[in-house]
């Protein structure tokens, strides 16, 4: 069964920075459009950012030049590197994965997900 599982989550005070990792099992992330999601409490989940099979990538406004998604093909794993942390960015961060011909669609449905990895930003 294909799996993700995300790591990297943690406790920063603003201004601070932190790297996600998401280690893909049975499943190859260069294949795939791949993504980071997050869900802070109350709030709907929102796509952070997208990397697709050719490395076409989007980032959230809210996160633009400061977060930036990429992967390792040879390690099959994703990461998100995250500077400049606000409180805002408080979330349980999930990584996860379409299945795609060509680039990610601008509303990724994705097939898979991880648990997710906590992120709390304290001001």
């Amino acid at each position: 069964q294909e799996q993700l599982m995300e790591s990297g989550g943690g406790s920063v005070q603003a201004g601070g920075s932190l790297t996600l990792s998401c280690s893909a099992s049975r499943l190859t992330v260069s294949n795939y459009c791949m993504a980071w999601f997050r869900q802070a409490p109350d709030k709907e989940r929102e796509a952070v950012a997208t990397l697709g099979p050719y490395g076409d990538t989007r980032h959230a406004d809210s996160v633009k030049g400061r977060f930036t998604i990429s992967k390792d093909n040879a390690k099959n794993t994703l990461y998100l590197r995250m500077n400049n942390l606000k409180a805002e960015d408080t979330a349980m961060y999930y990584c996860a994965a379409q299945f795609v011909f060509g680039a990610c669609p601008v509303e990724v449905s994705p097939n898979f997900w991880g648990r997710g990895t906590q992120v709390t930003v304290s001001s």
